[in-house]
């Protein structure tokens, strides 16, 4: 049995109640759930915090898993990159996505910072949905690297133009509640 296999068998038994089968999906996922949580949230206290929160959240409410909207490890991903921004909306105020400061980004910025695979996994489902010419500059930007400048070379249109398609296919991305959140809203969630 691969680790996907076992991981859905483990969610199963989580539903279940088996306390094993929770210890042993703990074991073999908090590295991944840290990291990001980590990633966003720049603090080892507030991502131990999310880690807790997320895991919580996979005792109490297991089958909110669904196995035909994507891997164990993509719903890990977004329930604890949402849980991270909470945390920093709360601290902070108000945050803007990573997303967007990633591909609204000038040339002469500092290096390009590399996604996770689940991250870029989640945003090319999502960029199916797209007109064609908001998921070229959004793919351009997020999985290629290139600039706005570049973008806008490459597509003989006006720099303003680019800007406003890779604003476009952000608002477009954020509708996606699938991009933002795993599960329809449930009591308190959003």
């Amino acid at each position: 049995m691969d680790d996907k296999q076992e991981s859905v068998r483990l969610i199963e038994e989580i539903g279940y109640g088996s306390r094993e089968a929770f210890d042993r999906f703990y074991e073999m996922f908090i590295p991944f759930v840290f990291q990001i949580a980590y990633q966003i949230t720049g603090d080892r206290l507030e991502a131990e915090d999310v880690c807790h929160d997320v895991f919580l959240e996979v005792y109490q409410k297991s089958e909110q898993y669904n196995a035909s909207k994507g891997s164990v490890k993509a719903w890990l991903a977004v329930k604890t990159r949402s849980r991270s921004l909470d945390r920093l909306r709360k601290k902070k105020g108000l945050l803007v996505d990573r997303l967007e400061l990633f591909l609204t980004r000038e040339a002469s910025d500092a290096e390009l910072h590399v996604l996770s695979h689940i991250e870029k996994e989640i945003v090319s489902e999502a960029l199916k949905h797209l007109p064609q010419d908001q998921q070229k500059v959004i793919y351009g930007c997020y999985f290629e690297g290139m600039t706005q400048r570049e973008m806008a070379s490459e597509m003989n249109r006006p720099l303003g133009s680019i800007k406003s398609m890779i604003r476009y296919g952000l608002n477009n991305l954020r509708k996606q509640k699938g991009l933002l959140h795993w599960t329809g809203s449930s009591g308190g969630e959003k």
